[in-house]
């Protein structure tokens, strides 16, 4: 028999405001043991190429989430409630040494999997998709992986670094990581070094739904395209919060004009229900930019709909305020 899930702090025995900031107020990993989802931070922002400060973005995430409750109305589900999550606290990253961080941030994720099923992890900068990817594929081979970004991030190298924040999906595809016939970007925007980015792009196994076919034919239309798109495969979500428009997420590295509102990012999450998701990552939340918490409390959202995502659908949980 599986043990009743320990949930978030009673929101009606502690104020939000107080106690420690756990994603969602919830336990530690240390106090449950194990997990059915873990979320971790990476606060490393070495591989910027604009604008740093996302090695700040897991505590701020964190501050914002604590306004987070147990039931989830949108996908009829307890996400706390159903599977126990735990806060794993943040893996380490060497600031001085981008090569040393990206293979301490996947040996971080390894032994993370020990103690958890599966892992949700939030940055950091986009660098740590491809140790964290690595890690995936030690267990599942490649996977599908659906990448929320208002850029493609599959671009060669910059002053001649082949791993940064903007070539990891690049390096992930010539690794053999990911699944080429079932990887997609939704968002994409904005203007490119060159017209060759999109057909490089798609050799390197990647389908493209833009911001613009979102505006055109809606949200319905690419949640088809996604659906078609990933199949049955294991899945792995990668969410760069610049994949919202800058009136929704101010507080990010690289923003550009046009991108989707969070209602619709939160809406094509949520449509994720039911599907084989083996991790994820939620990116670039740089708080030095962001106004009034609007990029963190879009951020912690998304994890929240992620995290309800990846719940089974046979159990309840309980209803205590929070």
């Amino acid at each position: 028999m599986q043990p009743t899930p320990v949930g978030p702090i009673d929101a009606s025995a502690v104020p939000r405001f107080a106690g420690i900031a756990t994603f969602a107020r919830l336990p530690r990993l240390d106090e449950v043991g194990r997990a059915d989802i873990a979320v971790a931070g990476v606060p490393f922002d070495s591989g910027v190429s604009y604008r740093p400060g996302a090695r700040f973005g897991p505590a701020h995430v964190r501050e914002a989430s604590r306004l987070l409750r147990p039931y989830n109305p949108a996908q009829d589900v307890f996400p706390f409630g159903a599977q126990q999550v735990a806060d794993a606290g943040d893996l380490v990253a060497n600031p001085f040494d981008l090569q040393d961080a990206v293979a301490g941030i996947e040996a971080g994720a390894r032994e993370l999997r020990e103690r958890a099923d599966r892992f949700v992890v939030i940055g950091g900068d986009h660098t740590i998709a491809l140790p964290l990817l690595r890690a995936v594929h030690a267990e599942h081979g490649p996977v599908a992986v659906l990448h929320f970004d208002a850029h493609l991030d599959t671009w060669d190298t910059y002053f001649g670094a082949p791993v940064t924040h903007g070539t990891p999906f690049r390096r992930a595809s010539e690794e053999g990581l990911i699944d080429l016939t079932a990887s997609m970007h939704v968002g994409t925007r904005g203007p490119l070094y060159d017209k060759d980015d999109l057909a490089d792009d798609e050799r390197l196994g990647f389908s493209v739904v833009t911001s613009e076919f979102v505006e055109e034919h809606g949200v319905a239309a690419a949640i088809d395209r996604m659906h078609a798109r990933i199949g049955d495969a294991p899945l792995y979500v990668s969410i760069d919060i610049d994949v919202l428009d800058p009136a929704h997420a101010p507080g990010t590295g690289t923003p550009e004009a046009g991108g989707l509102t969070s209602r619709e990012l939160l809406r094509m999450l949520r449509a994720l229900a039911g599907r084989r998701i083996v991790g994820a990552d939620v990116v670039e939340v740089a708080p030095a930019y962001d106004h009034a918490q609007l990029t963190a409390v879009a951020a912690s959202h998304v994890v929240y709909e992620l995290l309800s995502a990846m719940a089974p659908r046979t159990g309840g949980g309980s209803d205590a305020h929070a």
